[in-house]
């Protein structure tokens, strides 16, 4: 048997056990009031950029039981990458930003980390990350977040332009940054944002931002607007809590939550669509991923959204904990979504960067 199909099968009958391992850090925070054991904190130490040597190992096919398909749902699968480094502080990814040509690109892990690089690319198919450095998100005084009891649950990440909107989870706070000021060692402020946000629970709290550009079309109501989405802050319906931030209608809204899916990251397309990235957990299926579209003419302040699923997956696919969520469109006109998943420093994850182009 293949090293790959024995990983498949001690993962999928023994849903369990990678439960307990996958989400282990998640249980753990949420069984005390004590943080968890921060991986990266020797290298928090400093707050010099430091290169990150990262190895890629191609992913030919994303449903190994059927070699032949490529399309799912409405996603084609392109390419994917399986992502290790001897570096610790690697890892944990909760959010990537890709730029225009889906090569330079801007993640941030759950332990306080930002990361920046290029993805290498040979035949359309990504074949490698080159000039990967690893630095520590900054707060106000210039030193890293992690020393501050809490403030380290960086779970997602939204830019306009020069700034960069990061949420912090436990705490729920947003902070934003100017990478004009120094790029990844730009000093961090944080914003004012609506009190029901600070009522999000801890561990199920802010996990998705995404900011609608100012310039993105005539009569956007939206402009300037950033949307923080909740992983599972529920209203009273048992809907998933949402908030718009800034621009010329803040307020809260809903997304509506079906078969128990939680948020984990969004991507606002050129074309005015809201895609949401979600996943559950279930003691007999194991991990499960999805993608959503919204309309963004739809959220408006105490308004309830919805849309259409677009792709599904399962741990008989390629997929581990998909955390993170971003889009490029090709000169060819193809809009490419570019997934990362979060590996909670485990031994029995993986951190996968796939690719796919959206059909429809």
């Amino acid at each position: 048997m293949s090293s790959h199909r024995s990983r498949r099968s001690f993962i999928g009958h023994a849903a369990a056990g990678f439960s307990t391992l996958a989400f282990s850090r998640i249980a753990q925070a949420q069984a005390t009031t004590e943080p968890p054991p921060r991986v990266s904190q020797i290298e928090h130490a400093v707050t010099e950029p430091a290169s990150v040597e990262v190895n890629a190992r191609p992913i030919p096919n994303f449903e190994p039981r059927d070699r032949s398909r490529t399309r799912f749902g409405s996603l084609e699968y392109r390419s994917g990458l399986v992502l290790t480094s001897p570096s610790r502080s690697f890892g944990g990814l909760s959010g990537i930003r890709v730029d225009a040509k889906g090569e330079r690109f801007l993640a941030l892990s759950d332990q306080g980390t930002w990361f920046t690089g290029s993805i290498r690319y040979a035949g359309g198919k990504m074949a490698g990350l080159d000039d990967v450095e690893a630095s520590p998100i900054l707060n106000a005084e210039g030193r890293p977040i992690t020393e501050k009891r809490l403030w380290y649950d960086t779970e997602s990440l939204a830019r306009d332009g020069s700034f960069v909107y990061v949420g912090l989870e436990r705490v729920n706070q947003i902070m934003r940054f100017d990478f004009a000021k120094g790029g990844t060692r730009a000093r961090g402020e944080v914003l004012p944002t609506p009190p029901a946000m600070r009522k999000l629970p801890t561990n199920k709290g802010l996990e998705a931002l995404v900011f609608v550009p100012k310039d993105m079309s005539k009569g956007q109501p939206l402009a300037g607007t950033l949307i923080a989405f909740s992983e599972r802050g529920l209203d009273a319906d048992g809907n998933l809590v949402a908030f718009l931030i800034g621009g010329p209608t803040p307020g809260q809204f809903s997304v509506r939550r079906t078969e128990k899916f939680d948020i984990s990251d969004a991507v606002l397309l050129p074309s005015g669509e809201l895609l949401i990235l979600e996943r559950k957990f279930s003691w007999f299926t194991g991990v499960n991923i999805r993608i959503r579209a919204i309309p963004l003419k739809s959220i408006a302040p105490n308004a309830l959204v919805d849309g259409p699923a677009l792709f599904n997956a399962d741990l008989g696919h390629e997929i581990d904990n998909m955390e993170g969520i971003d889009a490029h469109v090709t000169p060819e006109g193809e809009t490419v979504l570019t997934l990362v998943s979060d590996d909670n420093f485990s031994l029995l994850q993986r951190t996968l960067l796939l690719q796919f182009t959206l059909v429809e």
